[in-house]
């Protein structure tokens, strides 16, 4: 019996073709499977999902606070404690090792609510953050650095600012490193350390909006805004 070769080539190029098809469609599922195991909460998130895990660790006795669905500073402090006493990275970040501890199991459903809420931040906004942090306190105490930080983010949850850390970090004469590009100066591993803790939820400012520093300070009406703290050369006001 003769073999058409052609015939033979076009068979092995349609297997091919479906195998290729096969394994792409399994990879696929795979990584999306992923991206479900991999979602994570953190501060600023907000959904049903945020609420169960706020009523976890309630039952448990880390949650003092309400449940109201909100990643907040206080449900950072109850998940960080969660994870302390059960041997996980104290972060305050809800991700897949610390939720699969509470006995809670993302779904798809979950995995589209807005697991990092409005503010979430991505890597650019740390970098954008952390280089605003650089150019404003370099050489400030690390509790000063971190303060500078959750200044942005708290301007970011104010109606008289920016809804963004772009748009607040960027808007015209909101701060002196970017007037004197200080932003763009070399940055030090302390500064990118500080945009991550405030980011994860540390507010040194004590929920401060603006901060100047008095030495240096040409603008009369900074002084009138209410004292909250000092933090090195910084004083912290709302």
């Amino acid at each position: 019996m003769k073999i058409n070769k052609h015939l033979l080539k076009r068979c092995s190029a349609v297997i091919m073709a479906i195998l290729i098809a096969y394994f792409a469609s399994e990879a696929y599922f795979n990584i999306s499977s992923m991206k479900v195991m991999a979602q994570v909460y953190k501060y600023g998130a907000r959904g049903q999902q945020v609420k169960q895990i706020q009523t976890k660790l309630k039952q448990w006795g880390y949650h003092n606070d309400s449940v109201d669905g909100i990643y907040g500073y206080n449900t950072y402090l109850s998940v960080k404690s969660f994870q302390i006493s059960n041997g996980l990275k104290g972060d305050g970040i809800a991700g897949s090792q610390t939720l699969a501890a509470m006995g809670i199991n993302p779904s798809k459903e979950a995995s589209s609510e807005t697991a990092s809420g409005q503010n979430v931040t991505n890597n650019k906004d740390v970098d954008l953050m952390a280089r605003l942090i650089n150019g404003e306190a370099r050489g400030e105490p690390y509790e000063g650095q971190v303060a500078v930080g959750a200044t942005i983010l708290n301007r970011t949850r104010d109606a008289r600012f920016p809804s963004t850390i772009a748009g607040v970090i960027y808007q015209p004469g909101a701060f002196t490193a970017i007037v004197d590009g200080q932003i763009n100066a070399k940055i030090e591993e302390s500064s990118i350390r500080a945009a991550r803790d405030a980011i994860n939820g540390w507010d040194p400012s004590g929920g401060a909006v603006f901060y100047f520093n008095p030495a240096t300070s040409t603008n009369k009406w900074i002084w009138s805004r209410p004292l909250i703290k000092i933090i090195g050369k910084h004083r912290f006001c709302s």
